[in-house]
């Protein structure tokens, strides 16, 4: 019997029916991933950007009307603030960023018990480390002036740190509130009581720049940020009365705890120590990238005319504060997507998180690059009248923005690791693209090839690639089944529950 020929109108066999709808579907099933996970995102990166956005315009607000006083009064008032943040602010930050991926994975867990005790325990391990900065802070003309600062920047410098000094315990206790919520994917409260802060920071600032000068700048950025603070806590206070500790809490707290019911008041010395070894890459994480930025502005002093290049360079840092409000908000994000995704036991979920917050930090990386290269026009005028600073900063902002470029990228994957409980990661790069690529290239072109700031710039931006390349092969090796299966021990989930939403 013939075969009908292939224009005949017989039925086809079953099986030659090409397999054209595999593509196509698995096609569809990326993007309709892609697109979940964007608008999981969304709801929480938007009002993280927001949050930041008026936390960081209020820095840029302080170094205006320090720029309005003068001068001298804007170059100390920056090496202040740069050494507040080496010292400082950037210890306690890297300390509070532990509780990303310890609240992070309790809250995908639904370990409430978890959640509170790191809330705790964080405040107490900051207020704690705020002792000694404090007594560094007490000398900080002495240092300044063994790093060959001149001597009446380094006198006025230390009348500012000493004016910021309540604002280390303000701190230790507004970051891990901050950690606290957002790890939930609770965010709003941040932003309106941020919001309410920056309101109030201006009339504040009229006030006390001319009733004080220098000093009353200062004092406006830890009465703000304790206004916060107290409006956090207080939600908190409100929002966590009566709850629970939730499901896992009973399956995770160890043998005892589940029929004596919840003691999240209670650390014992192993809870510390998971901390402790968190904590301690996550600080030196923070430090490594912040210390190498603020080493910058300390180069930037021994430079000629270092009243002018401190002056440009914190024109040129205070957009970038800006766009690392951006920045943050991506790096949070992922962070808080994936160690929830991970704490819930789904690490198909957690990798697909990874992949698409890095994709979008590289396209915001572009429009963060595009936005400060595009107001360079005007942007210096918004804190001198000096023609030489304005001028120096339209320069400069075009360099910074090649930098911005890499810097979205190596701000997400850090939270993308921070998320898995493996700051390390972060630091190991950090460590190798700043400290051992950017620093001597950005000596080496900026004084030995006497490029100046712009050759100090161009080493930071050798170093922000080396830097971003590293994070970006160290996420693409990460085993996320394992890193689930180490959630579950990290957060109390009993195996039966983690293997059933593994192979869900």
């Amino acid at each position: 019997m013939k075969r009908p020929p292939p224009s005949a109108s017989a039925e086809p066999h079953p099986q030659a029916l090409p397999p054209t709808p595999t593509r196509p579907r698995w096609s569809f099933d990326v993007a309709k991933t892609m697109l979940a996970e964007l608008k999981s995102q969304r709801g929480i990166a938007l009002p993280l950007a927001g949050m930041n956005l008026t936390w960081f315009a209020k820095i840029t607000v302080t170094t205006a009307f320090l720029g309005r006083l003068g001068e001298l009064e804007l170059a100390a008032g920056t090496i202040g603030f740069t050494f507040a943040n080496v010292t400082g602010f950037s210890v306690l930050t890297g300390l509070s960023a532990a509780m990303e991926p310890l609240c992070g994975q309790a809250h995908g867990a639904r370990n409430r018990a978890l959640l509170r005790k790191t809330l705790l325990m964080t405040t107490t391990l900051l207020l704690a480390a705020s002792i000694p900065i404090a007594l560094l802070w007490l000398n900080v003309d002495r240092l300044l002036l063994r790093f060959g600062q001149q001597r009446d920047i380094a006198r006025l410098a230390k009348r500012y740190v000493q004016h910021l000094l309540p604002d280390l315990a303000v701190t230790s206790f507004l970051c891990p509130l901050k950690a606290y919520l957002s790890s939930q994917g609770i965010t709003l409260p941040t932003l309106f009581s941020s919001a309410a802060a920056l309101a109030v920071h201006v009339p504040l600032n009229l006030l006390f720049s001319r009733a004080k000068g220098i000093e009353g700048v200062a004092m406006v950025i830890w009465l703000t940020d304790l206004a916060v603070a107290i409006m956090l806590a207080s939600y908190v206070g409100i929002t966590e009365w009566g709850k629970g500790d939730g499901s896992a809490e009973a399956k995770g707290c160890g043998s005892g705890e589940a029929k004596q019911g919840p003691r999240w008041w209670e650390q014992s010395a192993a809870e510390w120590g998971t901390l402790l070894r968190i904590a301690a890459p996550c600080c030196l994480t923070t430090c490594l990238e912040w210390w190498c930025y603020e080493i910058l502005v300390l180069l930037t002093g021994r430079l000629p005319d270092p009243r002018q290049m401190l002056s440009v360079i914190a024109v040129v840092l205070n957009f970038d504060y800006l766009l690392y409000s951006a920045m943050l908000s991506l790096a949070t994000c992922a962070s808080t997507r994936v160690s929830n995704e991970l704490g819930a036991g789904r690490p198909g979920n957690a990798r697909s998180a990874a992949y698409v917050s890095i994709g979008v930090s590289v396209f915001a990386g572009l429009c963060g690059g595009a936005a400060m290269a595009g107001a360079r026009g005007g942007w210096g005028r918004l804190f001198s009248r000096e023609k030489g600073i304005v001028e120096g900063a339209k320069k400069m902002m075009l360099v910074m923005a090649a930098v911005e470029v890499m810097n979205f990228p190596v701000a997400t994957c850090g939270g993308v690791v921070r998320g898995t409980a493996r700051p390390c990661l972060a630091m190991y790069a950090s460590l190798g693209g700043f400290y051992l690529v950017a620093l001597p290239s950005a000596v080496a072109m900026g004084f030995a090839m006497r490029l100046g700031l712009c050759g100090l710039l161009l080493g930071f931006l050798v170093g922000a690639m080396v830097t971003a390349g590293l994070l970006v092969f160290f996420v693409y090796r990460i085993d996320w089944n394992e890193e689930a299966n180490k959630a579950e021990h990290l957060t109390g989930k009993t195996p039966d529950e983690m293997n059933e939403n593994i192979s869900a």
